[in-house]
């Protein structure tokens, strides 16, 4: 027996209203307003970088004018520095500055990519969450404490047992010629690798992570070993990356203060050994930057300031195209 719904009962649907023009509109203004809010806040952050970028250039060309227009380019090619003279030159710290970057660079990047290597592509996932979790730790260590160390730690060895090792096995070259005293260039270099190696590792580890398991599968499956996937897909693919670990380790190395300052022998001069002690730009501001009486002095430590961040672009700016050459041209031969 059929029942008969009361009217409550009965399912009823709403009804569907036609939008009216201005509530169409309304709506329509809500969204481009939030959309030119996004697009604006967006833009104001990424304009705040080149913005502070270039009150930082110009504040430092501001505040080094008497040395520039008192020395000129000589400031770059003299070895001079003589502050009761008032006679300044910079080439000793800029070379200070380059080879101690390099000799990081030439021993931590073999060292951090085969870790990378080891981490992402042999090692168990538990292990190599944990081993990536110290190293990010290490990372995080302040330099001074990294100079300590360096200073009880890495001078002893160096003069007691690295150098004569060295100066043994190859001190018929000139790097490796003359007294050793423990702090020098090749002592800054090897602390300057200790602490950029982190980055290399942390970085290219996961740009090793980030290649599509599809690669490497593909790879295997043609036949090659896991060391050939490896090396001709795996790297291959990450190769932008990489370079990108290895030049934020090298903009670390350069603008390093302190760990520097702490075993480099703070020696303004030029030597062909690498057992000689060296100056660096970022030592030579921390060391004298409290003890410039003098306009002139002041002026020409805060010229090296400018040097230093124009080296630090130049090579960033080198270091962009040299991985956008790469990419390019292994899309081309894709």
């Amino acid at each position: 027996m059929n029942q008969v719904l009361a009217p409550t009962q009965r399912n009823e649907f709403p009804r569907l209203t036609a939008p009216t023009p201005w509530s169409t509109f309304s709506r329509f203004r809500r969204v481009r307003w939030g959309e030119f809010l996004t697009r604006s806040i967006t833009f104001l952050s990424a304009a705040a970088i080149l913005i502070l970028t270039v009150a930082l250039a110009w504040e430092l060309y501001r505040a080094s004018q008497l040395s520039i227009r008192q020395f000129g380019f000589k400031f770059i090619t003299s070895s001079t520095w003589d502050p009761v003279a008032e006679d300044f030159g910079a080439i000793t710290f800029i070379f200070g500055t380059l080879v101690t970057s390099a000799i990081a660079l030439l021993l931590a990047v073999p060292i951090g990519l085969g870790a990378a290597i080891c981490l992402a592509e042999l090692a168990p996932r538990g292990l190599s969450s944990i081993l990536t979790f110290i190293i990010e730790l290490l990372a995080a260590v302040p330099s001074v404490i990294i100079g300590v160390i360096g200073v009880f730690v890495l001078v002893p060895f160096m003069r007691e047992v690295g150098g004569p090792a060295l100066k043994g096995a190859l001190g018929f070259l000139p790097l490796f010629s003359g007294p050793n005293y423990g702090v020098g260039v090749l002592t800054a270099g090897v602390l300057l690798a200790m602490m950029v190696l982190p980055f290399i590792i942390s970085v290219s580890r996961e740009v090793l992570l980030a290649v599509p398991r599809e690669q490497r599968e593909a790879s295997m499956a043609l036949g090659a070993t896991r060391w050939e996937t490896t090396w001709h897909v795996a790297m291959v693919y990450a190769r932008s990356g990489i370079f990108g670990s290895i030049f934020l380790a090298l903009a670390r190395a350069l603008g390093e203060t302190m760990a520097v300052t702490m075993v480099i022998g703070n020696t303004p001069q030029i030597s062909a050994s690498l057992f000689a002690p060296g100056y660096s730009m970022a030592a030579v501001i921390a060391n004298e930057f409290s003890e410039a009486t003098g306009d002139l002095y002041l002026n020409a430590l805060i010229e090296i300031g400018l040097l230093l961040f124009v080296i630090t672009m130049i090579i960033n700016a080198l270091a962009r195209l040299m991985i956008w050459a790469t990419v390019r041209k292994q899309s081309t031969v894709v």
